[in-house]
């Protein structure tokens, strides 16, 4: 095996009779550690926090500043050796906790996930939202067309309100 590192992820192998083996190991740990499941704090910082706790992770926004200058959509996580940035693949996925949902990286940029709280977006426009009360049946009223088109109406609403019609 002539490799050095994994294809997908990079990560560091251990070569015959190479000297400080676990210093390979421990930077394979710290990368499995950083993009394994990874959980950023935000994906709209674009300057590093001025005391982060170890561990914790950011995609870097657009136009970054200081330590992250030119590592825009980058996954950054403070260690204990300073900053250590990872570029995603396609199809990557990472938790943003200030959004409470998860965000995908098609290969070109980080996109929010279709299904987040609060509904299911397309193109950033809801089109399932969250669950309304029950539509009653329809009762009494003296006339059936005037009764009918109120129940029609709260359909039609209850339908833009989750988005699954237009406005």
């Amino acid at each position: 095996m002539s490799e050095v590192a994994s294809p997908r992820l990079s990560l560091p192998f251990l070569t015959a009779g190479q000297a400080q083996k676990e210093m390979t190991h421990n930077e394979a740990l710290q990368m499995l550690d950083a993009i394994v499941q990874p959980v950023a704090e935000s994906a709209d910082v674009s300057s590093p926090p001025a005391s982060p706790e170890i561990g914790a992770a950011w995609i870097v926004a657009a136009d970054p500043g200081g330590a992250w200058a030119g590592r825009a959509g980058a996954i950054a996580q403070w260690t204990a050796g300073g900053w250590r940035f990872f570029m995603p693949g396609a199809g990557w996925r990472c938790h943003i906790m200030d959004r409470n949902g998860a965000m995908l990286h098609d290969g070109t940029a980080w996109r929010d996930e279709v299904a987040r709280p609060g509904g299911i977006y397309i193109n950033g426009q809801k089109v399932v939202g969250e669950r309304l009360p029950a539509i009653p049946s329809p009762a009494g009223g003296t006339s059936v067309d005037n009764e009918a088109r109120a129940v029609i109406d709260q359909l039609l609403a209850a339908l833009r309100t989750h988005g699954l019609l237009s406005s």
